[in-house]
């Protein structure tokens, strides 16, 4: 199973960035027989757009076949581009390599609703 996570860094010893679309980095992390099997780093390249950067991020990550994802916040966007590919939505906080094992625990939450708000341009 392949899981995203918003991350601050390019490690499992980095932690679970708040941000969803303007995160630096995420890591795609391959969990096999309830244990990491590898990880690799992903630049967010959403994260410096004028706008958009959640549907940007959630197509980016949908094209790295991820059953899951986890972040803390998620605007309703993002939420729609992970609704249309049937891709779970967990909320976790801190260090990866520990929210990856509540994950494999099943002590995380799973998200059914967006937690961040919806994002307007000012004109």
């Amino acid at each position: 199973m392949k899981i995203a996570i918003s991350s601050t860094g390019k490690d499992l010893e980095s932690e679970v960035d708040a941000r969803f679309g303007r995160c630096s980095y995420f890591l795609i992390v391959e969990i096999e027989g309830n244990k990491i099997k590898g990880f690799k780093a992903i630049e967010n390249t959403a994260k410096a757009q004028m706008g958009g950067a959640g549907i940007t991020a959630g197509e980016i990550i949908a094209n790295q076949n991820v059953e899951a994802i986890i972040t803390v916040n998620l605007g309703p966007r993002a939420f729609s581009v992970f609704e249309q590919f049937k891709i779970k939505i967990y909320q976790g906080k801190g260090k990866i390599k520990q929210v990856v094992q509540n994950f494999i625990n099943n002590k995380l939450k799973k998200l059914t609703n967006a937690t961040g708000p919806q994002h307007v341009s000012l004109k």
